[in-house]
């Protein structure tokens, strides 16, 4: 089951290349849905949290989010922890994207409530692939959340 055309996908990172990169391998599918960037946690937050108060943001919350860990100002692992804990906010699925292939990082952000943990590939071509195995589940495969 796809998703509704009106609602987005959520990428938060303070990469302009990474985030380049990562808008290139989704565009490749042809997606529907629109590919939003914050570039720290920060602003994410205020997106999130600001929902429905500006005219000008999406009418609806992300299908999911794909979420850097280590960013200026508050990083992926705050952002997360914040994000669970909030009653209109906890549902929506979050993807951790980042470098780090720490143990303790992996293990923190499934503590923390994270629904997927996969590390950047250095590579486009395995980028390429792992975002068509996050459209497949994630887009295609899962049924997400009415509440989004």
């Amino acid at each position: 089951m796809i998703v509704p055309f009106t609602q987005p996908i959520l990428v938060v990172e303070d990469s302009l290349e990474d985030f380049t990169a990562l808008g290139r391998a989704f565009r490749k599918h042809a997606l529907p849905n629109q590919l939003l960037r914050c570039e720290d946690g920060d602003q994410a937050l205020e997106y999130l949290q600001g929902y429905g108060k500006h005219p000008d943001w999406p009418a609806h919350l992300p299908a999911f989010i794909l979420l850097d860990l280590n960013m200026p100002g508050t990083d992926g692992r705050d952002v997360l922890d914040v994000l669970k804990h909030d009653p209109r906010l906890l549902s929506i699925p979050v993807i951790v994207f980042t470098t780090s292939a720490n143990r303790r990082d992996v293990e923190e952000c499934y503590r923390l409530g994270a629904n997927s943990y996969l590390t950047k590939p250095i590579e486009y071509t395995v980028l390429e692939e792992k975002v068509e195995l996050i459209i497949q589940y994630w887009l295609q495969s899962s049924q997400l959340p009415l509440s989004i």
